[in-house]
């Protein structure tokens, strides 16, 4: 799934290849991922893009038309993508045949494809006239980088969460951005169980917790920055230390990276820089040691 740092790159890439362009057709190929009906999708055409903006993990596009302004705006979920064409293909998209969901004509020739691969779609599209009109942005949490983002920040947002620290790190409406995969990395950064509880958190464990988290997320973003989108999920994948990285060494100690899994994803820790040298249970089968 794009997290923050992805979805930041793809915010920059368009940025500099959109803004001051005319969006001269939105075809949505797929009506299950258009999630809004007013403005409808043809209020986009002929509109001119005036930027590109990130909230949590959804790209925002905004849009001045002849009659006001709208911002297309959409959130890739766990298999969608987004795929660049200086030169937009002038095929013919036959709905249900194509993992294409939107296609986007622009003025200079160029264009972009909205895709989803699988056969469990919630890639999501919305046309609105502010971006807080999307319930999932209206919902989000702080951003952590944020400059107003502080220790004291994350500090308040864990006192009293007796929630394991892997679920509050992904739960958009605590802290907006961050999902299973960088989750995984600031925990390795910060030598902490996925499984300890917030609210068990001492002050030394919050220092670390948040230097860890700004440390890991700045750095991906940096590496994400410049980069088209198709290299976008590769650069993440070289830039995990546990993540995905299930049966092979653990850079920083030697150990081997476990993994634990769920119904529909897994996480993935070191167990001697994060369990005291404890393996984790497979939730599916007994209890999850703390």
């Amino acid at each position: 799934m794009p997290e923050m740092p992805e979805v930041q790159g793809l915010v920059d890439f368009l940025r500099g290849r959109v803004t001051g362009l005319e969006i001269t057709r939105a075809a949505v190929t797929a009506i299950a991922a258009l999630k809004t009906y007013d403005p409808p999708v043809d209020a986009l055409k002929g509109a001119r893009i005036t930027g590109v903006e990130r909230h949590g993990k959804f790209v925002d596009i905004a849009t001045e038309g002849a009659d006001a302004s709208a911002h297309l705006v959409f959130h890739l979920a766990k298999a969608g993508w987004l795929r660049w064409y200086d030169a937009l293909p002038s095929t013919v998209i036959k709905p249900g045949r194509t993992p294409i969901a939107l296609r986007v004509a622009l003025s200079d020739g160029s264009g972009f494809d909205l895709t989803e691969a699988g056969t469990k779609k919630s890639l999501a599209v919305y046309v609105v006239r502010h971006p807080a009109d999307v319930p999932g942005i209206a919902r989000l949490g702080p951003d952590p980088l944020d400059p107003a983002f502080t220790r004291d920040t994350l500090a308040g947002l864990l006192a009293d969460r007796r929630t394991q620290i892997k679920g509050v790190l992904r739960d958009q409406a605590t802290i907006a951005g961050v999902g299973n995969a960088y989750s995984d990395e600031i925990l390795h950064a910060a030598k902490m169980s996925p499984y300890a509880l917030a609210s068990s958190l001492t002050a030394a464990d919050v220092d670390r917790l948040f230097a860890a988290m700004t440390a890991t997320l700045t750095d991906a973003v940096a590496e994400a920055s410049g980069k088209p989108p198709a290299e976008l999920k590769d650069a993440k994948r070289r830039g995990m230390q546990v993540h995905g990285r299930r049966g092979e060494t653990c850079p920083v100690c030697g150990d081997t990276v476990r993994s634990v899994f769920f119904a529909d994803n897994s996480l993935e820790y070191c167990p001697t820089c994060q369990t005291g040298g404890k393996i984790l249970a497979d939730r599916r089968l007994s209890r999850l040691l703390k």
